[in-house]
């Protein structure tokens, strides 16, 4: 039981997964890369947290210059790719289009294991890396601390999500208050403003 956690851990410790949050002032883009080989899957997930109408723009460029993603305006989503090449792969947020809002955006890029090499599945090296059940163990190890960071990930953004709503809530129960507060004056001047008008309707006048 003590090597099974010891491997579970170091499983999620070698994955590559990791949670940022960064600025995107207006009129600018913030790029990011990362270096990976043939075949090892991607995936970028991002959110926004605030800023405007909590939207950006999002691109992915494979390093021949391939455009992977494109999306225009959006406030969350989830990309998933494998290298096609080997390179650096860029991703950018891009806030070319907001005004003078910045926008504060929170994304992660899980990066996968590299894919074995045509040589890795020899005699030779099933040897080195042990019998069946361990391989089934390492494998059932891997899947597991996949969902882990799948679990995390979706905590997080969950947390977001929240923050944004009750943002939004407590915007909304402002303007609500707000505008009761100027529905009960408007009244109360109506009603007092015809109260004077009465007055001076039927106010007897005395000529002398």
């Amino acid at each position: 039981m003590k090597w099974l956690t010891i491997a579970l851990v170091l499983a999620l410790s070698s994955r590559q997964a990791y949670s940022y949050f960064i600025t995107v002032d207006a009129h600018s883009e913030e790029c990011f890369f990362d270096k990976v080989d043939f075949g090892t899957k991607m995936g970028l997930t991002f959110e926004i947290a605030e800023g405007g109408f909590l939207d950006i723009d999002v691109r992915i460029v494979a390093p021949d210059g391939k455009v992977l993603y494109d999306g225009e305006q959006e406030s969350s989503g989830k990309f998933t790719f494998a290298a096609h090449t080997p390179g650096i792969y860029t991703y950018c947020f891009s806030n070319q289009k907001g005004t003078m809002t910045p926008k504060v955006v929170m994304f992660n890029m899980d990066i996968g294991e590299t894919p074995k090499q045509p040589g890795a599945d020899s005699p030779a090296a099933g040897a080195q890396e042990g019998d069946g059940p361990n391989a089934k163990l390492d494998d059932v190890i891997k899947e597991l601390s996949t969902s882990l960071w799948s679990v995390k990930s979706e905590q997080e953004y969950m947390q977001v999500r929240d923050r944004n709503h009750r943002t939004i809530n407590e915007s909304t129960n402002f303007r609500v208050v707000v505008w009761s507060f100027f529905e009960a004056t408007v009244l109360v001047c109506m009603t007092l403003g015809q109260v004077y008008y009465l007055k001076r309707f039927f106010e007897v006048r005395r000529v002398v």
